[in-house]
């Protein structure tokens, strides 16, 4: 049988960790809870589901923060959560199996991480992470922010599912102050920082400057192939911003140096077409998409709608223009099997009722 030490980091998280904990609750061998400077009842939340709570001081490392927590595990087993995590029960149910029958052998199980959903719940985008590491000094973690371990040793991909659901964000600047507090100090950042200090100058609006890092790092030609493809679509979103759309288009472009064409980067080069009424270039770029499956265990941060439901509803769009509502109506009746209760689909379906009734 494994047995997994939950290693959390928290800091001021009432609101979410009595929600969190109580999946953990269920699983866990251990809780382990390091608290880096909370002012509110997170402190006490923890102690009522474990007597394994920890002070540790915040430097703005949260490298540093997640190997404390670890030190400080005793199972065979590791496994990180943030606060605002959720596990659903059958993922629960999942997570049970895999410690009766899971692999001794395995150095790092892998679990989905599923991060933005629609008002509906359902998940839009979600990529895997490192999630339950074998319990030894050869895994620590690396990355003042946005904090990662090396994928090493035998490897294997779960079926199972962490949903993070955020109520608030308590620091929204927090991860750009940590990199440029690291910049300030002369830390050279890593390719992989470089591509992920881009993206956050991106969040806070500062296009030009994420255009110009993403293009050293693009130039650089040291980045993680999946790294690189979010590099080349949100350089093409900085584009649009700075007023250059065909430099934006040549981005999305650019990607497919790195892979064959993602579908989240077709359904971008099918909007750029059909926002300027070319219909025939957006279909085409569309039906591509919709060729695409999803390589789950690629590492890539996957946008699921892009695989189904996006396109089709596009679809029904440019066919709608065209003139051809019969074309139109199977997007949209493909569209609605993915998501039928979808604000789109219910408008476009207002707009065929209402076709019927003028025939």
């Amino acid at each position: 049988m494994l047995t997994i030490s939950v290693c959390m980091i928290v800091k001021d998280e009432e609101a979410v960790l009595e929600r969190c904990l109580a999946c953990v609750k269920q699983f866990a061998d251990e809780i382990i809870i390091v608290d880096t400077g909370s002012s509110d009842r997170t402190k006490e939340i923890a102690y009522s589901f474990t007597k394994q709570v920890f002070d540790y001081p915040w430097i703005d490392d949260f490298a540093a923060a997640r190997n404390e927590a670890f030190s400080k595990a005793s199972c065979e087993y590791v496994m990180w959560l943030d606060a605002d995590d959720v596990i659903l029960d059958e993922d629960i149910a999942k997570l049970k199996r895999l410690k009766q029958q899971g692999n001794h052998s395995v150095d790092i199980f892998l679990c989905k991480y599923d991060t933005e959903f629609d008002e509906q719940g359902a998940v839009v985008f979600s990529y895997y992470r490192e999630r339950i590491i074998k319990n030894d000094s050869s895994h620590q973690w690396v990355g003042a922010v946005h904090e990662t371990i090396a994928l090493q040793g035998k490897l294997e991909y779960l079926d199972i599912a962490i949903r993070h659901q955020k109520l608030v964000v308590n620091d929204p600047l927090r991860n750009l102050r940590i990199f440029e507090k690291q910049l300030d100090k002369g830390v050279v950042l890593t390719p992989r920082e470089q591509f992920y200090y881009a993206r956050e100058l991106y969040n806070h609006q500062f296009y030009q400057r994420s255009a110009d890092l993403l293009e050293q790092f693009l130039n650089d030609g040291q980045g993680w192939k999946e790294n690189c493809i979010s590099a080349c679509q949100i350089l093409g979103y900085c584009a649009y911003f700075l007023g250059n759309e065909k430099y934006a288009l040549r981005c999305f472009l650019r990607s497919f140096i790195y892979d064959e064409p993602r579908a989240e980067i077709c359904c971008d080069i099918g909007k750029h077409f059909l926002d300027r009424k070319q219909y025939h270039q957006a279909i085409f770029w569309y039906e591509t998409a919709l060729s695409r499956r999803i390589d789950a265990t690629s590492g890539a941060f996957i946008e699921v709608d892009c695989y189904g439901y996006l396109p089709c509803l596009q679809l029904c769009v440019c066919w709608w223009q065209f003139g051809d509502k019969d074309k139109a109506f199977i997007y949209h009746k493909r569209a609605a099997n993915y998501k039928p209760d979808s604000a789109e689909v219910q408008r476009n379906a207002q707009c065929f009722r209402y076709k019927k009734q003028d025939d």
